[in-house]
């Protein structure tokens, strides 16, 4: 008699059937061999628990050293959502040996979202309770985007003046505060008063201090940029502004620390998103509205009746200036009276257990600057220093010579300006709408991708550099297909740019610890804005050493002498001769530069897809309870 009861095959019971009942041959056997598979299952998996026990202590024991972090990938891939609110269910099985158990929770679905709802229906449960905290730090960092705005604006202003590009170098210092607010950054993180709140203390005063020091440059501006008769004071307009972007630094890095605490725990990674779009939408309204009410001609074309053209746009910079002063001062007196700080990183609902590693820690100034470098002493800090300072060296002379190129070529800043406006949109949505790759552990692929597509951009705008004066007009002008081209190509270039920002923005809000506010995350900012200024500074100082002019008698081809200076070119000029450019430093150093970037592409590629393999429980200074 044969018989099978599920996957045991009970055909050698035959032999017993002469010695039992019929009715209990295929029961009998069963059982037996039932509770010799429960035994065995049973020590088997008491030995899987005993090895996983010693596995998970030997891995809490290794990861106490820093060459723990950089030796072994992780067993679980942890993922965070960083742009895109949790609003799709997600099937997770969570295991015992997770480490990075807040990463793998944020993907299970919030009961509180109904998949079967519509996505804005969605979006608006997932980030119920942090709408008025997102709309707050939006319009934040909008204010900040204000005085970038205005100060990006002044290189357009000194190139339709003629300036050259090593004066450019040295206004370019007007951006190093955001590059070197690492300094102050623990003194931010550590002074304040309890009253006023941690990252009020900061923010307050340095926009009221924005708002006072700009109603007092509106008043003198005239006279720096030269308005009023004589050439720009180059060295005193960075001066000048230098103070100004200082205070918009200090106040970037209140309110990235504040931004880790204002939203809650599930929401926090749009911190990033704020920063992206509400810097850009700021900048949009410093640099390019700026630009295009300054400009008499676009005023004229399209804000102007025929019967009412005019000589001046219809703002200046004094004005301009005067009028965000006062901006600044009114809504910052706003904030202070209607906004009080809240921790919502910390669980506050009835049963939920508040642990110590949650809990913002409270340090001193010393102690700031322990942890500081405590921080930089974590080897995947050390690659992450080197990919910082040196990816954008790659795209310096594209990003901080073509706008200023165009402009010496006769394209009108307010025409180049406007190209912006078709920009400014895909700005704004890109950081959305790129949050479904960059929401997951592995945010720096897009990175990846788009920084050869970058160095291939470049190439393109050196390409359109050299084809665009063969289209001017006898009268100088251009024909609208070349602002057509050129909105293109920018288009592809900012989409490459912003890929490359919002996905590292986007793995620097994963790795920050907020148990040390904002001196994590300004850190790697600081790392990140500084690594795209130094580049540009020195590409400017350069490049004029790379180009050579000839004054040409005018009608000839005949060179009379080189007219490198601008002393030589204005005697040049007077004399009735043109000065030509013979060989021209832009191209030269887009060539140097994208030959760096593959050099660089090349040798950190590896590197950088391991750095997002490192669980981001290993990015933290100080470990958890169970390490």
């Amino acid at each position: 008699m044969t018989a099978t009861i599920g996957p045991f095959d009970l055909s050698e019971t035959s032999t017993y059937d002469s010695q039992i009942p019929s009715s209990c041959n295929t029961i009998s056997p069963t059982i037996t061999n039932l509770k010799n598979e429960n035994s065995y299952n049973i020590e088997a998996q008491e030995s899987k628990k005993k090895k996983k026990k010693k596995k998970k202590q030997k891995r809490h024991d290794d990861s106490r050293t820093s060459e723990f972090l950089m030796a072994r990938e992780p067993e679980v891939e942890p993922s965070a959502g960083v742009f895109v609110p949790n609003i799709y269910p997600t099937q997770v099985t969570k295991s015992s040996d997770d480490e990075d158990d807040d990463y793998i929770a944020h993907l299970i679905p919030d009961p509180n979202v109904n998949p079967n709802d519509n996505w804005f229906k969605r979006t608006h449960s997932a980030l119920k309770g942090d709408i008025s905290s997102i709309l707050l730090l939006l319009f934040l960092y909008l204010l900040q985007g204000i005085p970038l705005g205005l100060i990006g604006a002044i290189p357009l202003l000194l190139s339709s003046k003629h300036v050259s590009y090593g004066s450019q170098a040295i206004f370019s210092f007007a951006y190093w505060p955001f590059s070197l607010k690492l300094l102050w950054a623990p003194i931010v993180d550590s002074l304040y008063s309890k009253k006023l709140g941690r990252r009020k203390s900061w923010m307050v005063p340095c926009q009221y201090l924005i708002g006072a020091f700009m109603l007092l440059l509106s008043y003198r501006v005239k006279d720096i940029m030269g308005d009023n008769g004589g050439s720009p004071d180059v060295v005193f307009l960075m001066l000048v502004f230098l103070p100004l972007n200082f205070l918009a630094a200090t106040q970037d890095i209140a309110v990235d620390g504040w931004a880790l605490t204002m939203l809650s725990k599930k929401n926090v990674g749009y911190a990033s998103t704020c920063n992206a779009v509400g810097q850009t939408a700021g900048y949009f309204l410093g640099n390019i509205v700026f630009l295009a009410l300054e400009s008499a001609s676009f005023c004229n074309d399209f804000l102007r009746s025929a019967d009412n053209q005019k000589d001046t746009g219809i703002v200046d910079l004094s004005g301009y200036v005067f009028f965000w002063g006062w901006v600044f001062i009114v809504t910052t007196t706003l904030v202070l009276i209607l906004k009080r700080e809240v921790d919502k990183s910390v669980p506050a609902q009835e049963g939920v257990e508040k642990h110590e590693e949650d809990e913002e820690l409270e340090l001193g100034v010393t102690e700031s600057y322990l942890v500081l470098w405590k921080i930089l002493r974590l080897r995947p800090i050390h690659y992450m220093v080197a990919i910082l300072l040196t990816g954008k060296l790659a795209f310096a002379a594209t990003d901080g010579m073509t706008s200023l190129k165009l402009i010496g070529m006769g394209i009108p800043k307010d025409r180049l300006a406007s190209i912006g406006v078709f920009l400014t949109p895909m700005q704004i949505l890109l950081p959305w709408m790129i949050g479904k790759w960059t929401a997951g552990p592995r945010p720096l692929n897009i990175f990846l991708l788009a920084f050869p597509y970058r160095i291939f951009v470049g190439g393109v705008f050196a390409a359109l550099v050299w084809w665009t004066p063969h289209f001017r007009n006898t009268d100088g002008s251009f024909e609208y297909g070349v602002y057509l081209v050129w909105i293109g190509g920018y288009l592809f270039h900012q989409l490459a740019t912003y890929c490359m920002f919002v996905s590292m923005m986007a793995f620097i809000a994963q790795i920050s610890d907020p148990r040390i506010g904002g001196t994590y995350m300004t850190l790697l900012n600081t790392l990140n804005n500084l690594g795209g200024n130094w580049p540009v500074t020195v590409v400017l100082s350069v490049t004029d050493m790379f180009t050579y002019k000839d004054c040409v008698v005018k009608g000839t081809k005949t060179v009379s002498y080189a007219c490198n200076t601008k002393e030589l070119a204005d005697q040049c000029a007077a004399g009735g001769d043109v000065c030509e450019v013979a060989i021209d430093g832009y191209f030269i150093s887009v060539a140097a530069c994208s030959v760096i970037g593959i050099i660089w592409y090349k040798i950190f590629f590896n590197k950088i897809k391991y750095l997002q393999k490192i669980p981001r429980s290993q990015w933290k200074v100080f470990g958890t309870r169970a390490n």
